[in-house]
């Protein structure tokens, strides 16, 4: 019975909830016992508050340290307020480093005092040491748990040292050589430890080649050195080249996440949480939301602006301000494919400002292809299906061409700019691109409109 439950989550809740009403505790211990800590986490996570602190409090205390680091950052934080000073510091001092940092910048200045006050003076003081540099620094997230060697030990020294500390350092894959005043020298990989002979020096078989960043370079800068060269570990240094701790793998899928998390939301016209959608309030939700919503809202009364202006003279043509949503929507959708593909290759440091001549020759290019196939299509379309006159649909269809055009241009050249400036190309999305070509389409339209259809105001 016990195993079909732990093959349904749903049905795992349910019988968690129960037996904590219940009250049945040594039932439900048994139940989670063989569950995998991740699991764990995403069921507590989905639990209520209370129910979420008796389930962690009733967890082997094993189990309990592996939970804790998987949970959502706001259930970190209610049960280490929920728990006694001593119990909250037992909790700090199973965390990594850079965990344990983390979730100490999130709590109130007086929580902090009071769980520091009750750590071991080693675990303090690697705390303080990661609360010094800057938020989103590679110094901020990295660990100071990695096995350090010496050019003048043997493979069998080395061996014996990771035995000795391994357990509590983060990873053992990789082991970084200092010299006397901690300058890093190299590595060396823990399978070439196991095929070289037990009385080679590893200042001979260490890779001198060491790639490394320093405790100032900014997170996402750090994650794109991952990426580059396929890591699963990362040194950081500071400016004197001393080493001072590791980023590791499970750290940069999180960057990354929170990366592309943000730039969906500024992409979006959303100002940034760090709160899961389900746990952020409505009023919290409504402030995010609101101050692009209402800028969008005034910039957007420029079109309405320009169609009173045209209104009289473009009366004798009704039948034109049947076509103005789709000159607007394939204008903002132009744009936004353009402003997309450049966001993403700024990010992926595909492109930088000095190619923005090849950017925007390509884009023309591009557009140019994209707006007179649009303008094909359209131009039948009006013909055969909507019975306009051809001097009518040549008009939207030349309009349809110049749209794509500036769009793709707009698009492409905003984000650029932006980047240049020291701005998030991001903010720079579909939703002010839009709202700019939104009114160049109108105006290019009735200027069109007037001068090919001999309107007169």
């Amino acid at each position: 019975m016990d195993e079909e439950i732990r093959k349904d989550p749903e049905k795992m809740i349910e019988e968690i909830i129960e037996l904590l009403n219940k009250k049945e505790y040594g039932k439900l211990r048994h139940l989670v016992a063989d569950v995998n800590e991740a699991d764990i986490a995403a069921i507590m996570d989905s639990m209520e508050d209370e129910d979420s602190l008796k389930m962690f409090r009733i967890l082997p205390k094993d189990l309990a340290a592996d939970v804790f680091p998987m949970l959502e950052v706001d259930d970190q934080k209610y049960i280490i307020m929920s728990l006694s000073d001593r119990e909250a510091s037992n909790i700090i001092e199973n965390l990594w480093a850079d965990d344990a940092t983390d979730l100490l910048e999130e709590m109130p200045a007086n929580v902090v005092k009071k769980i520091l006050a009750n750590a071991s003076p080693e675990t303090r003081k690697d705390i303080n040491h990661l609360l010094q540099y800057p938020d989103d620094s590679a110094g901020s997230i990295m660990t100071v748990e990695y096995v350090d060697l010496k050019e003048n030990m043997t493979v069998n020294d080395a061996i014996e040292r990771i035995r000795k500390i391994g357990l509590d350092s983060e990873t053992v894959n990789v082991c970084y050589v200092l010299d006397p005043k901690r300058v890093l020298k190299g590595t060396v990989a823990l399978r070439y430890l196991l095929i070289m002979p037990q009385d080679a020096m590893i200042g001979k078989i260490m890779n001198e080649n060491v790639i490394s960043v320093n405790t100032s370079t900014d997170q996402e800068e750090a994650a794109q050195v991952f990426q580059k060269y396929d890591f699963t570990v990362l040194p950081v240094v500071d400016n004197e080249n001393r080493m001072v701790g590791i980023i590791t793998i499970d750290d940069v899928v999180d960057i990354l996440e929170e990366e592309a998390t943000e730039d969906i939301e500024k992409m979006a016209a959303i100002i940034p949480s760090e709160k899961p959608y389900m746990k952020t309030g409505i009023f919290e939700t409504y402030k995010k939301r609101m101050p692009w919503l209402l800028l969008l809202m005034i910039s957007a009364t420029f079109t309405g602006a320009i169609i009173t202006m045209y209104e009289q003279a473009l009366s004798s043509y009704i039948v034109l301000t049947a076509y103005i949503p789709m000159l607007m929507d394939t204008g903002g959708n132009a744009g936004s494919q353009a402003s997309v593909s450049i966001i993403r290759s700024l990010s992926l440091q595909d492109i930088d400002f000095g190619d923005l001549p090849k950017v925007i020759w390509k884009e023309i290019r591009v557009a140019v292809i994209c707006g007179i196939t649009l303008s094909i299509v359209n131009f039948f379309k009006l013909i055969l299906f909507d019975r306009l006159e051809p001097t009518i649909a040549a008009v939207i269809c030349l309009t349809l061409v110049m749209v794509v055009i500036f769009a793709k241009l707009v698009g492409s050249c905003l984000p650029m700019l932006a980047d240049r400036l020291g701005f998030d190309p991001a903010v720079m999305a579909s939703p002010l691109i839009t709202t700019i070509v939104d009114a160049v389409s109108l105006f290019t339209y009735f200027q069109l409109a007037t001068h090919i259809l001999h309107i007169t105001a």
